[in-house]
């Protein structure tokens, strides 16, 4: 039998090297500012820190680029995050701020890198009128190595659900991620790793402090994500530090490699070899590189939650298991071809697309020798059209489809649950697959369904007219989650807790939504399940 921690780190890096193939004036002195006030044009709200200026849209309100924590630089380099010094006069708030240390993507917007650590902020979506409003706090993707809170532009949503959404940097890959002996030395409980994790939290404290005065309720905040955005809600649910800061969490596609953190021993072995790269033997000497020099030699490396500490003291579905997580509504799903888009770079991309002579051997070297005639059965190139579309619904399937419908089931009892799967295999790829200029049939692939709730990339999406009211229902389950935790739309079914059935959301020449009990089935669950390391 493999080993399954070997297993699960060849997973990480391939995952890893995907996702880089994939993402290459004086202050007024008053009292604070009440919602009322936060409607002045242009729009002017006091934080806890000190006085923000933002701008009035067609949609609403909005605060881009406000710090939440002090910057990570210098001696403030993997380090827990600190709260924000005052300042005076009052700060612009019109721009995103930086996107935290990463490579170059094919994403728009990402064709240079990102040396730049000063990161720590967050942008704020404010809807027209007064009174306390749902919140939502959404932790972009990017496999924890790329991404930043302004790859999803939510004023319409914001307007459409009257919801205020708050969007976050975090820290990512080696400098949000990094665990070594000598910084293990100066956290509080010996366990460092978490820096990106601890960003998050340190955002939402600033959410429950100050998004009152832009007309949000404290009392009514959903995390959610997407992809590793989604893995991290996976990760901050089952964390005891972050409980209380959030009422209910959104996991789109996150819950691969069942949300599992990295051991503290595999993690600072991990470290040790990465600061060997640097060329470092100590804290100070790591301090001392440039960011690009840490950015070059993170490459090859997972860079993920560590469990074992306060923040993530067992694995998170152990945590849910064992009822040590937050009781919480849980809204979360996966695409119906998730894996597409990881097939697509790793042959199709590349123009290698994969053939049918080595079929069986890349199912052998993703999935392991005892699994690899399973699979092959399983999954036989004459139900496909092509090679890479085999092994890409393997892939999927085992990756994201059936962790999300174990997580679903883990989490019974825990809170109430809803289960969707997104299969609008007739929508355009969205905005980073569509600029590629390829025929590849992405289908309903990974990431696909942002599009149908936010403007990706501040796009706006080629939707069709029934692919908008796909998009509209979409919004409709999201917002009414988010503001009475049950997912609803005018006139659609209701989604299931993902125990028997799923909700698959589809166009109406495709069936429209419907609750479905052959999801677990399609993807392969029974054999996926089986060799799950849980």
């Amino acid at each position: 039998m493999p080993d399954t921690v070997s297993r699960r780190s060849a997973l990480r890096l391939l995952l890893s090297a995907l996702a880089a193939a994939l993402l290459l004036t004086a202050a007024p002195t008053s009292a604070a500012a009440s919602p009322a006030s936060a409607a002045q044009d242009p729009p002017l709200v006091r934080t806890e820190q000190g006085w923000v200026r933002g701008e009035t849209t067609a949609e609403g309100r909005q605060f881009l680029g406000i710090p939440y924590a002090q910057q990570p630089v210098g001696d403030l380099r993997w380090r827990e995050p600190r709260s924000v010094e005052r300042w005076q006069g009052v700060r612009a708030a019109r721009d995103f701020g930086n996107r935290c240390v990463q490579t170059k993507s094919w994403d728009p917007g990402y064709e240079e890198p990102s040396h730049t650590e000063d990161c720590l902020d967050l942008n704020v979506y404010v809807p027209e009128g007064a009174g306390r409003r749902p919140v939502m706090v959404w932790l972009h993707g990017g496999g924890l190595t790329a991404g930043a809170g302004e790859d999803i532009v939510p004023d319409t949503f914001a307007r459409q659900t009257g919801t205020v959404v708050v969007t976050v940097n975090y820290r990512l890959g080696a400098m949000g991620f990094l665990a070594a002996a000598g910084l293990d030395r100066e956290t509080r409980d010996g366990v460092s790793g978490n820096f990106g994790m601890l960003d998050q939290r340190a955002a939402l404290r600033w959410v429950r402090a100050n998004i009152g005065r832009f007309g949000g309720d404290p009392g009514r905040v959903t995390i959610a994500g997407e992809s590793a955005g989604g893995r991290s809600v996976c990760t901050q649910m089952a964390s005891p530090m972050s409980r209380g800061l959030y009422r209910a969490g959104i996991v789109q596609s996150g819950a691969y490699e069942d949300c599992a953190a990295r051991t503290h021993k595999e993690a600072v072995t991990q470290g040790a070899a990465f600061m060997k790269k640097l060329g470092c033997t100590s804290v100070a000497c790591l301090r001392g590189k440039s960011a690009k020099e840490v950015l070059a030699a993170q490459a090859g490396f997972p860079w993920e939650p560590v469990v074992g500490g306060d923040f993530l003291p067992v694995q998170p579905f152990e945590a849910y298991a064992n009822g040590a997580a937050a009781r919480v509504p849980v809204l979360g799903g996966a695409n119906q071809d998730e894996g597409r888009m990881f097939a697509f770079a790793q042959f199709d991309a590349n123009g290698t697309p994969l053939t049918a002579e080595r079929y069986p051997d890349v199912v052998r070297s993703a999935f392991g020798a005892e699994q690899a005639d399973r699979v092959l059965q399983r999954y036989p190139l004459t139900d496909y059209a092509s090679p890479t579309l085999a092994y890409a619904t393997a892939f999927g399937d085992q990756l994201m489809a059936c962790p999300a419908l174990r997580l679903d089931h883990v989490l019974k009892g825990r809170g109430p649950v809803y289960a969707y799967e997104f299969a609008d295999r007739t929508g355009p790829p969205f905005a980073s697959l569509r600029n590629l200029g390829t025929d590849f049939d992405f289908g309903a692939t990974h990431v696909n369904e942002v599009q149908y709730l936010f403007k990706h990339f501040g796009l706006e999406s080629p939707l069709n007219a029934e692919q908008r009211v796909l998009s509209r229902q979409m919004i409709q389950y999201w917002g009414s989650f988010i503001r009475d935790g049950v997912p609803r739309a005018d006139g659609q079914p209701a989604m299931p807790d993902g125990q028997k059935k799923v909700l698959s959301l589809r166009t109406a020449s495709q069936g429209g939504n419907s609750q479905s009990a052959t999801v677990r089935s399609e993807h392969q669950c029974d054999l996926w399940d089986a060799s799950s390391p849980r």
